[in-house]
């Protein structure tokens, strides 16, 4: 597997008013970050919406236009709270058809009960590729670089993982690192310049800070640099050097992948 040098915008959506509820946790948000960092990618927005047909289609329509890579998770079902086919569907101005492939394979796990219920989840946006379902052969579906996957982990994660393997095998990236030091006793206004400073002379890195109260009623922020472990290189002399003038108290901390 060859490495890429661009990889699209990432977006996860969560789709389903019991997470927003609280009678569920979501589940799949922690899962595509863990699955997506394994290959050097990383989540670029995130969206947890409730089973609004309306929000849905607005939400995709501007993930659509963006040319996003988008991994949907729920709501892919045939019941009156399914929203997800029909709003995909909408956003691209298409109808639903009905996907020969996975309806041979809904027919072929539930034979004459397939009718006249269970076919609905064969309907998909007109255009729509099938993923493959290995729990129980109802296929969930692709449409340009948008996959709606069902809500169910046990389900959804293979599906995610044949997803990566057979459409992007090649989007791959070297693994982000981040290279911090423990600033004590400072506010972040204090550090702001530096910062600031940062931001402008390496757009290639990511900076972060991290401040947090300790029980002794100090204070620490942890500030630091994430990307490609070259940039980082560069970026982070002058980061550090800024804090060694600054006067603070200080302390590396060990990089982290």
């Amino acid at each position: 597997m060859g490495a890429v040098a661009y990889a699209p915008s990432i977006g996860v959506v969560v789709v389903g008013d019991e997470i927003l509820s609280g009678k569920r946790q979501d589940r799949h948000l922690p899962h595509a970050i863990a699955t997506l960092a394994a290959r050097g990618l990383a989540v670029d927005w995130a969206h947890c919406a409730g089973d609004d047909r309306g929000r849905l289609t607005a939400l995709y329509r501007d993930s659509f236009a963006r040319g996003d890579l988008v991994f949907s998770f729920g709501g892919i079902g045939a019941t009156p709270d399914d929203h997800t086919r029909q709003a995909a569907a909408a956003a691209l101005g298409v109808g639903l058809e009905r996907h020969p492939e996975a309806l041979r394979e809904i027919e072929a796990r539930f034979g004459a009960e397939a009718y006249p219920h269970r076919v609905l989840m064969a309907d998909f946006p007109a255009g729509a590729t099938i993923i493959p379902n290995p729990f129980n052969r109802i296929a969930a579906f692709s449409v340009r670089d948008h996959h709606f996957l069902p809500g169910f982990p046990q389900m959804a994660w293979p599906m995610m993982d044949w997803v990566l393997a057979t459409r992007y095998p090649d989007l791959v990236r070297e693994p982000p690192i981040e290279r911090a030091i423990a600033v004590y006793d400072a506010g972040e206004s204090q550090l702001l310049p530096l910062m600031d400073a940062i931001v402008a002379r390496f757009p290639r890195v990511r900076l972060f800070s991290l401040p947090a109260f300790l029980p002794d009623g100090g204070r620490r922020i942890e500030l630091g640099v994430r990307g490609a472990s070259a940039d980082v290189d560069v970026a982070f002399e002058p980061l550090r050097d800024g804090i060694e003038k600054s006067g603070f108290r200080h302390e590396p901390i060990p990089d982290r992948r």
